[in-house]
């Protein structure tokens, strides 16, 4: 088996996380900016934690010989701040050059404010003024479907955006139709808590198809597991799904999305 872990925070994460990967097939894991658990104060920290995501963890995942790439954004909890924000906007460009960045995100909503949407639309803007791909958080649970349409609003809103270069995380029953139909990619997140579980996830390919869609953890600090792609891919197995099947899934998917930045190479 090989896959693509195209959605993990792995610097919440162990290093004997990175040789289970490897040892499951994993062939390169992708790393979106996120939130920290708890509030930055400034934007300085995001400084560190970008010359981290940039530096610091592609060096320890080579260790592993596991390829590491990142994305970088302020995230949606912390967009409230606006002048924080925006002082983080700023220092993006200094980044987005660096060998392993692919794009923008993981951008989005958490609560559906005014201020988020229009946090959002600084970093869509950011995007479009650099060429860059984009991943987006769609907010959780009861405030999903909501957030969810405002975001697709806000990208096909701006002309600058190629959609086929976009893909919107996090999507579960109630939304994935129209992430797909507005043209975007959709990422399906294994996650025990506030996302879906395998059977959903195969539920949802085998209903919708999987011509634009990955699966990924999302990983990070919280309950969470770094193997849930190849487990689901096991899964799969178990529903008579072909290994053929089963790897334009985990594996082709994610390079074809990926691979839209000539930055993604894998070894």
């Amino acid at each position: 088996m090989r896959y693509i872990e195209p959605h993990g925070h792995m610097v919440s994460r162990v290093t004997d996380d990175y040789e289970a990967m490897v040892l499951a097939g994993c062939q390169a894991v992708c790393e979106p900016a996120f939130w920290a658990g708890y509030d930055r104060s400034g934007v300085e920290g995001f400084h560190d934690y970008f010359c981290q995501l940039t530096d610091y963890e592609p060096k320890r995942a080579a260790k592993f010989g596991l390829p590491h790439f990142t994305w970088l954004c302020i995230n949606p909890k912390e967009s409230e701040d606006t002048v924080l924000a925006a002082e983080v906007l700023s220092i993006i460009p200094e980044f987005i050059d660096r060998p392993n960045v692919l794009g923008i995100g993981e951008i989005g909503l958490n609560k559906n404010t005014r201020n988020e949407l229009k946090v959002l639309e600084q970093h869509i803007d950011l995007a479009a003024r650099h060429g860059q791909m984009i991943l987006v958080h769609t907010p959780h649970l009861e405030d999903k479907l909501k957030g969810t349409r405002l975001i697709v609003d806000a990208l096909k809103a701006d002309a600058r955006i190629d959609r086929s270069r976009v893909i919107i995380d996090h999507v579960e029953e109630h939304t994935i139709e129209g992430v797909l139909d507005a043209g975007f990619w959709a990422g399906i997140t294994l996650y025990p808590e506030s996302k879906t579980t395998p059977a959903r996830a195969i539920d949802m390919f085998e209903i919708y198809g999987g011509q634009r869609v990955w699966l990924n953890s999302a990983c990070d600090w919280g309950r969470s597991d770094p193997l849930a792609v190849p487990k689901t891919a096991v899964e799969m197995r178990k529903r008579g799904h072909s290994e053929e099947t089963i790897d334009a899934l985990i594996y082709g998917n994610p390079v074809r999305f990926l691979a839209q930045n000539p930055r993604f190479l894998l070894r």
